[in-house]
Formats: C-alpha cells, sequence, structure tokens
C-alpha cells in the first residue's frame, strides 16, 4: 500500500481494506468448490451492472438464464443478449490473464475489445479512426491520431506505478475511458481492464453497481477536471465491499446478513445502523435496496463507538 498519508483514498477507508486484505490472505487457499462458485456469481453480477450502466434492459436473473442456460429472453434484442454472453466471455479472459500476470498493451486491450464487442461492432478490436464527441460530456476524446501515443503513456504510467493498487487501477480505468480509443465498448473494457489489474495483484475484482451510475459518472468528470480523488474513494469503496463479499464466503462472523437480524446484538434501531451505513461509519453492503454487514463489523463498531464517547466523555 503507499503511504497513506499522501494517499488519494481515505485514511479510514484505506485501513479497513488492508485490515480485510490481511484477514483473507490469513485464510487461504480457498477450497475448488468456493472459488468456482464464487466466480460464476461475480462473473454474471459484473456482467449484469456493466451492461446496465450502458443501457442494457436484461435483468440480473434474464442476465443469469442467458449465461447459465443459454436462455433466450423474449422481449429483449439480440445485441442485449450478445452484450450478455460477450461481456461473460471477457470476463473470463481477464480471469485467466490475471494469473498468467499479463502486462497491458496494445493487444491485449484490443482482444478484450474484440470479444466484448463481437457481432455486434464492424470494427471489434480495433482503435477508431475518426474523431467522436460523447453526449453529455463536458471534454471531447482526443483526436484519433493520438491514441497509440496517448495508450503508450498510460500503459507505461501504469506498468511501472509505484503507488497503490487501489490508486493506479483508479488511474488505468479513467485513463482508458477519458482516451476513448474506441468508438463503442470502452467502458465495459475500462471496467475488465481495471478488474484485470487488481486481480493481477491479488485483489478480488469489484462490481461497479448500476444504481450507483450517477456517482460513477460525477466521479469520472471531477477526474477529468483534474481531480481524481472522488474515483480513487469510488473505486476504493467497490475494493471495500468486494472484500467484504470475499470475506463472507467463510461464513462464520464474517457473513454478510440484513441489519434487521444483527439488530437484536445491538441497542440500536435498524434506521440508526442503516443511517451509519450510509455514512460509512458502520462496515456495510448494499445490494439493491437492503443494506448487509457482519456481526463481526457490528461488534467492532460498537467497540469504536464506545472508545470514542469514553473519550469525549474524558475531555
Amino acid at each position: 500500500m503507499a503511504n497513506t498519508d499522501i494517499s488519494l483514498i481515505n485514511k479510514e477507508l484505506l485501513f479497513h481494506i488492508e485490515e480485510k486484505v490481511d484477514l483473507i490472505n490469513s485464510m487461504r487457499p480457498l477450497s475448488v468448490d468456493t472459488l468456482s462458485r464464487l466466480h460464476d456469481e461475480i462473473k454474471v453480477m459484473h456482467t449484469y451492472h456493466s451492461n446496465a450502466i450502458e443501457g442494457n434492459t436484461l435483468t440480473l436473473s434474464e442476465t443469469k438464464l442467458v449465461l447459465e442456460e443459454g436462455i433466450t429472453i423474449g422481449g429483449k434484442s439480440l445485441r442485449e443478449h450478445l452484450e450478455a454472453s460477450n461481456n461473460a466471455k471477457a470476463f473470463d479472459l481477464i480471469e485467466d490473464l490475471a494469473r498468467e500476470n499479463k502486462a497491458i498493451d496494445h493487444m491485449l486491450v484490443q482482444q478484450v475489445h474484440e470479444i466484448v464487442t463481437k457481432n455486434i461492432l464492424e470494427d471489434a478490436g480495433r482503435y477508431r479512426t475518426k474523431n467522436v464527441r460523447i453526449t453529455g460530456a463536458v471534454k471531447t476524446p482526443p483526436d484519433w491520431s493520438k491514441i497509440i501515443k496517448m495508450l503508450d503513456e498510460l500503459f507505461n504510467k501504469v506498468n511501472s506505478s509505484k503507488d497503490s493498487i487501489i490508486e493506479t487501477s483508479t488511474l488505468l480505468h479513467h485513463g482508458f475511458v477519458e482516451i476513448h480509443p474506441f468508438i463503442d465498448g470502452n467502458g465495459r473494457v475500462a471496467r475488465l481492464l481495471t478488474n484485470l489489474y487488481l486481480m493481477g495483484n491479488r485483489y478480488p475484482p469489484i462490481i461497479l453497481k448500476k444504481e450507483d451510475r450517477l456517482k460513477y459518472y460525477k466521479a469520472l468528470r471531477s477526474a477529468d477536471a483534474g481531480n481524481l480523488k472522488p474515483f480513487a474513494n469510488f473505486i476504493a469503496k467497490a475494493v471495500d465491499a468486494s472484500l467484504s463479499s470475499y470475506l463472507s464466503i467463510y461464513g462464520g462472523k464474517d457473513e454478510l446478513v440484513p441489519l434487521k437480524d444483527l439488530v437484536p446484538l445491538t441497542p440500536y434501531s435498524q434506521e440508526y445502523l442503516s443511517l451509519r451505513a450510509r455514512q460509512g461509519s458502520l462496515d456495510a453492503v448494499k445490494t439493491g435496496n437492503i443494506w448487509l454487514s457482519s456481526q463481526n463489523s457490528i461488534e467492532k463498531y460498537m467497540r469504536e463507538h464506545a472508545q470514542k464517547r469514553k473519550k469525549e466523555e474524558l475531555n
């Protein structure tokens, strides 16, 4: 990890992440069956949310049926089905590449894009050869003739970075979508490359959720304006949530359950715990409209809250 005194990421959030990474490393290795189940769950979730951010209307359950049963969903377009199957195949690829610890370069990026946009775009896997404008965007992507040079600079920065893994993955993600090397599919590829970088450095893949789409784009716009901090913290929160999900696989006091099930362990109401979760004071993950946390997280919050209150009383 980078020096937290100069990190773009909130110190408390970074501390929680480091704690969870250490805990997961102490519990390795997971069983083959557990890893396989986890891989399938994350692939479906990543595919659904990454496509939904771009406007794909397949639901999570429909995406699961398309990927696992090969079922065609009535009323949904061929393109939406292809986006689901293509993105899932690309996710499998980046998992393989992460295990091989492949450096990110032109060939790899074009390979990922070709899979993501196969049978959707005529120029799948090829950089754009014309200038484009993005509807609603403040910043116009660079001239197409600069793409290769700008990507070379980005790849060099990423592959030689001395910053923390999360900060570097943030740089990669934003830099890629800012260059916008393809006519279409840049967001999907950027999210896959971010996971490739994270997994290659022993972090679990993250899921950027459809529900956070506006926060995601707002953070990217801040990065466009030169302030990478909001986007770095957005990615860090996704890493933190992913780590919580991985810990939950081990069960016991790290298992993620709805807050309402944890209320009896505390002197607090569900509304209060939900508020603390939203504020980031309680380590929790939101799935749909439901906040999930663990017994360990609740107990840790109560200890820290008691210590803080005692300190205030002494002062």
